[in-house]
């Protein structure tokens, strides 16, 4: 009797674990029912990545503070983690939760802005911008490393990889290192991307941890920042934020290869709806292809989205004959499944 009795303990003690695994499980995945694509947080800067038949998503978590919205200079900004989802299908959605904060590397003190995780030999490479403390006090761009998609990252080389010091001190001064993308061209040449005010562009070292070469500038029409590279057929696309009326478009330009030259191609959207930024990331999978950025259209506990609010969306992204890119209208159905 005994026995019996001790076996049906450990029978309820297992449904226990079983439905509190289950209860975890639904509660870190939501259904794609429309833009913005993650709604109970805000959301920003989104970098897509493509592995092993899943789709992640990387994005920075906007955060308010009492006082943020009469703040200026920067400080509209509170974004002190990165966050990463994923989808096999573009419908199911599992949020990860944290995987990686500014502080994170030793010589950061803040501000999780604009990153692009990529998978290159079993590694997967986290390049970001960080506020770096002494004795950079600026914006750098920083890389990570992990075994895994979902962390844990950890500082690839215990300093920045791009300090101001390392590139021209223009209109956007000691702010003008931000905004990382990466790519790695047909002859297995790596390349990183990255800018406000300027674009620069500099070839890695095989390792991916090292600049290799003199870091060269890219001239587009009415760039502010956010650059993404990504190649289709014969064609590479530089992808930005530029300027429109009074608020940030998406623009690109296109080339035979990364040494260029670059044509510029024209706006690929029009002004995100509420918010000054806008930010590509673009990706193919399963067949299509996606056009992942954010506007400031969610409302979260009462709060409404702003400058430092925003929140990600997705479209599908389709291209003409010659190449170029079909204009993206932004939209509140996005892809979910109707």
């Amino acid at each position: 009797m005994l026995q019996i009795t001790k076996k049906l303990a450990l029978s309820a003690f297992a449904l226990l674990i079983f439905a509190g695994c289950t209860q975890k499980d639904e509660q870190n995945t939501f259904q794609n029912n429309g833009n913005p694509l993650i709604k109970n947080k805000f959301t920003a800067d989104p970098a897509p990545l493509v592995h092993d038949g899943t789709l992640y998503l990387y994005v920075g978590h906007d955060e308010y503070y009492e006082g943020q919205d009469t703040a200026s200079g920067g400080k509209e900004f509170n974004i002190t983690e990165w966050l990463c989802y994923s989808t096999e299908d573009m419908q199911k959605w599992t949020d990860h939760g944290t995987v990686l904060k500014p502080t994170d590397f030793e010589w950061g003190v803040g501000e999780a802005w604009a990153s692009q995780v990529i998978e290159h030999e079993g590694k997967f490479y986290y390049y970001t911008t960080v506020q770096a403390g002494e004795p950079y006090n600026s914006k750098v761009i920083g890389v990570a490393v992990s075994d895994s998609p979902t962390g844990p990252f950890t500082d690839a080389i215990g300093k920045p990889l791009i300090t101001d010091e390392m590139t021209s001190n223009g209109a956007r001064g000691w702010w003008n290192d931000i905004d990382p993308t990466f790519i790695m061209d047909e002859e297995g040449q790596a390349w990183l991307s990255w800018g406000n005010g300027t674009c620069f562009l500099a070839r890695l070292k095989p390792n991916l941890i090292e600049l290799d070469g003199e870091i060269e500038t890219v001239d587009l029409p009415l760039f502010v920042e956010g650059p993404w590279l990504h190649q289709r057929g014969d064609l590479y696309y530089l992808t930005y934020a530029s300027m429109g009326e009074g608020r940030e478009t998406i623009s690109y330009a296109t080339a035979p290869s990364m040494e260029g030259p670059w044509t510029p191609q024209g706006e690929l959207t029009g002004m995100a709806e509420n918010s000054f930024t806008i930010h590509p990331g673009i990706v193919e999978f399963n067949g299509s292809w996606y056009l992942f950025y954010h506007n400031a259209t969610l409302t979260l506990d009462g709060i409404e989205g702003a400058i430092g609010r925003r929140s990600v969306c997705v479209e599908e992204l389709h291209y003409n004959p010659d190449g170029t890119m079909q204009f993206v209208e932004q939209t509140t159905e996005g892809v979910a499944s109707r």
